[in-house]
């Protein structure tokens, strides 16, 4: 699958993942947002309602003290009036209320009627009834106006007494603070909110004059604010303020049924992205194998070309078979033959590591003489280039615990890579260098030659990577000496880590446990 392709799919998908993640943040947060419009308003409905029942308690208290006391002050008289003529009864109960200097302002009066049956001929009995009946008709017609006029002067009394009295008490008299705590968690369970509040009172111009006992600061931020005695003067208000340490988590509880669909959608993406990364690497992999079978293909002709070659002339009877030539074809098929087996050992050195097979046969070491070794086996390629090898000795401590065939493999390769990317038809000059670090010894291997990208440093270790240079192959190999290089060196507890800049060299530097160390971390 072409590498577009992929990416078109990976962003589609991407974009619809992201899209549906959108949708349901969306979602989760206009519903929190509606939880939160139907808590404020059934918050400030109950507040209201709240305030309201204060009022009308508070009323409630004047017109049961005013009653009280009119009904001290009232004055009643009661009359028997006894008609000798025709032995008829009438009785008469007065009320009447009068203000503090005297007056009655206020009175009414009930009749009754009662007669003596006998005395009262039989057609006069049933005129007498209808009168009876019509005179208690307007009798309770009277009662009910009196009445009315009583109350009435009730109520305006207790609305005088509120008007000029009750405000002109401190809020802290006028309130029932219990009584309105009970009356609000009342109204917010009718309004459907049970969890806990705390709240405060105030006066017009901020003076605290009241707090719950388990007030708390939490979420205070988030207030809400009742005015009390809203009809009173302005200074005489008072206000309740209100709020709810678990409002975030109430509102949260109306959405979290919503919180598992966001995260198998997160999952989701994840693992998609996750899936694409692997198709990507895959697909790198894929290009690396195919890049390494050319290279080895690249790398197997040669000698295999060579060493057939060598058999054609040596079965061409028209070739002369003297002493000498078949000296050089015996030498050119023994080393052909040679660098046939070393590539092929060298592949399966790698497969070896991969299975975790290999062995070490570990001895103490110098490295400042491993190094200096190595230098002169490669002096003659680096003078042949016109360049030549240098050395700084700095480490003291310079003895290791290693395995003496691959440790040197692994030097070699370093020096190796130095001379086969060098800068073309330029000398190559490679410097080394060791030193100490605490318990560690350290070298480093620099050179002036090609150089590499930034964004290849961190690959050039990978198995079977090369700087890719399309079909060129004038540098061979199968990408696996650096790889070999990493592997050797950790398997030693070592590190290694590469610095490069292109067109101006490469250089590695190398970080090895000494000999005490290093025994140490094997027992």
């Amino acid at each position: 699958m072409k590498k577009s392709t992929i990416w078109a799919i990976a962003i589609i998908m991407g974009l619809s993942f992201l899209g549906l993640l959108y949708l349901q943040i969306s979602y989760i947060e206009e519903m929190a947002k509606m939880k939160k419009e139907q808590f404020d308003e059934s918050v400030n409905r109950s507040l209201y309602q709240a305030s309201r029942n204060l009022e009308m308690n508070e009323t409630l208290r004047y017109l049961e003290k005013d009653v009280n006391e009119v009904e001290r002050r009232a004055v009643t008289q009661d009359s028997l009036i006894v008609n000798g003529l025709d032995g008829s009864i009438q009785q008469a109960h007065q009320f009447s209320v009068s203000a503090d200097d005297g007056t009655f302002y206020s009175a009414f009066e009930l009749k009754t009627f009662a007669t003596k049956p006998a005395n009262v001929p039989k057609a006069m009995m049933m005129r007498t009834d209808k009168d009876q009946l019509s005179e208690a008709t307007k009798s309770l017609q009277e009662v009910v106006r009196n009445r009315y006029v009583y109350q009435k002067a009730l109520l305006d009394e207790v609305v005088y007494n509120i008007l000029y009295t009750a405000s002109e008490k401190p809020l802290k008299e006028r309130v029932n603070f219990k009584l309105l705590d009970l009356d609000i968690r009342q109204e917010l369970q009718n309004n459907g909110i049970n969890i806990p509040y705390h709240f405060t009172v105030h006066t017009a111009d901020g003076r605290e004059v009241y707090r719950c006992p388990e007030y708390n600061e939490e979420g205070e931020d988030m207030s809400y604010e009742q005015v009390l005695f809203r009809n009173d003067p302005s200074s005489k208000k008072g206000i309740v303020r209100l709020h709810f340490p678990d409002m975030s988590s109430y509102i949260f509880s109306s959405v979290q049924f919503m919180i598992p669909s966001v995260i198998f959608t997160l999952v989701l993406l994840i693992t998609f992205i996750f899936t694409i990364f692997i198709i990507f690497r895959q697909k790198r992999y894929t290009e690396i194998k195919n890049d390494f079978i050319n290279n080895m293909t690249h790398e197997l002709k040669t000698p295999i070309s060579s060493i057939s070659l060598a058999a054609q002339m040596l079965n061409d009877d028209s070739v002369n078979k003297s002493p000498a030539m078949m000296k050089h074809l015996g030498g050119v098929i023994g080393d052909e033959s040679r660098r046939l087996r070393f590539l092929v050992e060298k592949v399966l050195q790698m497969s070896m590591f991969d299975r975790k097979t290999a062995s070490f046969k570990k001895k103490e070491l110098d490295l400042n003489e491993l190094l200096e070794q190595t230098a002169g086996t490669f002096s003659l390629r680096v003078e042949h280039t016109g360049g030549k090898i240098t050395m700084e000795i700095e480490a003291v401590d310079s003895a290791l615990y290693v395995d003496e065939v691959h440790f040197q493999n692994a030097i070699t390769n370093l020096m190796d890579n130095a001379v086969k990317y060098r800068k073309p038809d330029q000398p190559i000059n490679i410097h080394i260098r060791t030193w100490n670090e605490g318990q560690h010894v350290c070298f480093s291997i620099s050179d002036d030659g090609q150089g590499i990208k930034k964004e290849n440093v961190k690959k050039i270790f990978d198995k079977f990577y090369r700087v890719h240079t399309g079909n060129v192959h004038d540098v061979k190999g199968f990408g696996l000496g650096l790889a070999y290089v990493k592997k050797i060196i950790n398997l030693h507890d070592g590190e290694i880590k590469c610095e490069s800049e292109l067109g101006k060299g490469t250089k590695f530097i190398v970080k090895l446990p000494v000999i005490d160390a290093a025994l140490n971390n094997k027992e």
